[in-house]
């Protein structure tokens, strides 16, 4: 069979060698007669499992001991709700966000549930394709965190500089761009990703938070959504994504293998420049960003019409390109290139799309 390049924005290509990995130790692991999907998240086994997952991330990301680095579930959406459930004052609670898209509109529609919520900049009116300049003194400066999404997924664009937030915690959904380019995590106060983008399967969600701001829980919290909670016990209160976690360490084993983040920056530049060039160079494709905010994860494009969509995607899917379907709600086409998206996949889009637009 050839080789099939899956463009899908999550769950998303995985590195080839940690699938291979996983699938070597799938029935047994390294010798213990058992595999990780039936282990007890108690032994001392999956113990050095989560504790070498989380050693690495902190190590790729150069995230010190002032920082939390948690194992959770349910997605960056049920972070939506956790987020001010933990970082909320009871009763007036009150956080600024950037509007970038779909999904800072839910964080934002989640947080008005516990508190008062401000948008104090947006990039609605043109649909999403830019990264609006923000006005600090729009922003309050006593507010209890201050919201931005990294990339939005549906739209590709990305925050290509970090907001200054003062004395606010600044808090980001990374599910997208984290693990993608050079980071400093230092300025934020809390970060949430899903790992199903550059990280493991869907099921896993990771956080790293300042320490200081533990504790803080709004006193309607459940305990299973305080970060406390799960701090305390080392994510390990419940019976956590155990294979996600596991999955998650081959991987960040692998991007080591590759150089570290800054090489992988490096690739995914290289990457998303070639797919930009070849979009902007064509007579028949247009990108939908503006370029100064393109992202190096979600490059998404358009075609005059629907039909000639249909037409693509379905070649595509005939010469191994699949899942290049533009989301839902906002049409067109979208090649996710995720950091185990190979050079060469790109290469092959970017042919196929040559041929496409001569024929067309």
């Amino acid at each position: 069979m050839d080789k099939i390049y899956n463009f899908s924005a999550g769950p998303s290509v995985l590195p080839e060698a940690a699938m291979k990995q996983a699938q070597k130790e799938f029935l047994n692991y390294r010798n213990t007669g058992i595999s990780v999907l039936e282990m007890s998240h108690r032994s001392s086994v999956f113990g050095k499992i989560i504790e070498s997952a989380e050693q690495r991330l902190r190590k790729l990301l150069s995230i010190t001991d002032h920082f939390q680095v948690l194992f959770l579930q349910g997605g960056a959406s049920l972070q939506f709700a956790m987020v001010p459930l933990n970082l909320f004052h009871d009763k007036t609670g009150q956080a600024d966000f950037i509007d970038t898209g779909s999904w800072s509109g839910k964080a934002i529609q989640e947080a008005g549930r516990y508190g008062e919520v401000r948008v104090v900049a947006t990039s609605e009116d043109e649909n999403f394709s830019y990264i609006p300049e923000l006005d600090r003194g729009k922003c309050n400066p006593n507010a209890d965190f201050f919201h931005i999404t990294m990339n939005n997924t549906i739209f590709g664009t990305r925050f290509t500089s970090i907001p200054t937030t003062g004395s606010v915690p600044l808090v980001a959904d990374m599910s997208s761009f984290i693990l993608s380019e050079a980071i400093d995590i230092s300025k934020f106060g809390l970060v949430y990703a899903g790992a199903q983008k550059n990280i493991a399967p869907a099921g896993l969600t990771i956080v790293i938070l300042r320490k200081d701001l533990l504790g803080r829980h709004m006193a309607v919290t459940p305990v299973m959504l305080q970060y406390k909670t799960h701090a305390d016990n080392k994510s390990l209160y419940n019976t956590p994504p155990c294979f996600g976690i596991y999955f998650a360490d081959l991987v960040f084993q692998w991007i080591e293998e590759m150089g570290g983040i800054h090489a992988l920056e490096t690739i995914n530049r290289e990457k998303a420049g070639l797919l930009y060039d070849c979009i902007d160079n064509s007579r028949l494709f247009r990108g939908t960003s503006r370029k100064e905010h393109r992202s190096l994860m979600n490059v998404t494009f358009l075609l005059p019409n629907e039909d000639l969509t249909k037409q693509f995607i379905a070649e595509a899917e005939t010469n191994g390109l699949i899942a290049l379907k533009g989301h839902r709600s906002m049409g067109g086409l979208r090649a996710s290139l995720y950091n185990a998206m190979p050079v060469e996949g790109v290469k092959k889009l970017i042919s196929f799309m040559g041929k496409f637009d001569k024929k067309n």
